[in-house]
């Protein structure tokens, strides 16, 4: 069974299956409509919906809007609510910017994107970079974001090791070590790993991310190869260098932080810093789930999210504890 805590007694719902979705290119099944916003640093390219209470999606290192669409399958396209899936600048379709952007950049480009969509405020899910992202959102433009929900989030011990990588070497080996082949490799990168794919060795590079390599479809592993942008990856792990997360201290709306145990790129025990720093704060962690916890669990998170959803309608508090998700059983991969 899975457990999520809600603030009061932990509530029940049924097991999901491990990466039961693709990844898949096709807007059609969530009725998204693909446009081009001008910003101040470029064109960005978004797939939104309008509707009711919108949310907004923001991909991770590895990853573009397609990451998401296991979530919206799961979800049944979260019905009748608003959809904005951005790609960052230099991500996905979206042109890479003339200067590597920071954070409070990335967070201007994203106003400027609610702007030309006419929203005032929106629920933010971030998953890795796009979490570290959606929490600056709440720093730098509170009155647009009603709530917060962190996927697969990279939070303190991330920003801690790409500040102190012999500090990463020892916490965040994965990132670390990424990191530094990145830095060597650049743009050769993506060609490189496209040729271990071709020789059947991409799941094995990839097994670190992923709980269940030898499980995933096809589908989720080349999504992670022509995804990956060594530059951009890079600079944020840069702009997460440069962050001062004491600024997270002044964020009031609510925070739903969902983790796998498994995480290679980020640390259980960031949890409990958030319980320590936000005044509301939700906490899930995910058994059997490694650093795409919407690929890997996505009805685990809708559950997750819809239940923050539920206590935000309702005006209840967040919780402030942390309970264990229990997914697939364990098996090898």
């Amino acid at each position: 069974m899975d457990i999520i805590d809600t603030g009061d007694a932990p509530e029940m719902v049924a097991s999901d299956p491990y990466a039961p979705f693709p990844v898949t290119s096709d807007p059609v099944p969530w009725s998204l409509t693909r446009m081009v916003v001008p910003t101040a640093v470029g064109d960005v390219v978004v797939h939104a919906r309008l509707g009711e209470r919108p949310l907004l999606l923001l991909h991770g290192v590895a990853g573009s809007w397609t990451t998401w669409t296991p979530l919206l399958r799961a979800a049944d396209g979260f019905e009748d609510r608003g959809l904005v899936l951005v790609d960052l600048p230099g991500w996905g379709s979206s042109p890479a910017p003339a200067v590597p952007l920071s954070t409070d950049d990335a967070v201007r480009v994203l106003g400027e994107v609610l702007d030309a969509l006419g929203l005032d405020a929106v629920d933010v899910v971030g998953h890795s970079m796009g979490a570290f992202v959606a929490m600056h959102c709440a720093v730098a433009m509170p009155e647009r974001i009603r709530s917060v929900a962190l996927v697969s989030g990279t939070t303190f011990a991330t920003a801690h090791a790409a500040r102190h990588p012999l500090f990463g070497l020892v916490a965040l080996p994965a990132f670390t070590l990424l990191r530094a082949g990145l830095a060597v490799t650049r743009g050769a990168a993506v060609p490189l790993l496209r040729a271990l794919a071709a020789v059947g060795l991409l799941r094995l590079l990839a097994a670190p991310v992923f709980t269940h390599v030898g499980w995933l479809d096809r589908s989720v592993l080349d999504a992670f190869v022509e995804e990956l942008r060594p530059e951009g990856f890079l600079a944020a792990a840069r702009a997460g260098a440069a962050y001062d997360t004491d600024r997270w201290r002044g964020i009031t709306v609510p925070v739903t932080a969902i983790a796998g145990r498994d995480d290679v790129f980020a640390r259980v025990s960031d949890l409990a810093r958030l319980v320590g720093v936000l005044p509301r704060v939700r906490t899930v962690l995910l058994e059997d789930c490694g650093h795409f916890a919407h690929v890997e669990h996505p009805e685990a998170v809708v559950a997750a999210l819809r239940a923050a959803d539920a206590c935000a309608l309702s005006g209840t508090g967040a919780a402030s504890r942390t309970q264990p998700v229990v997914g697939a059983p364990r098996r090898s991969s």
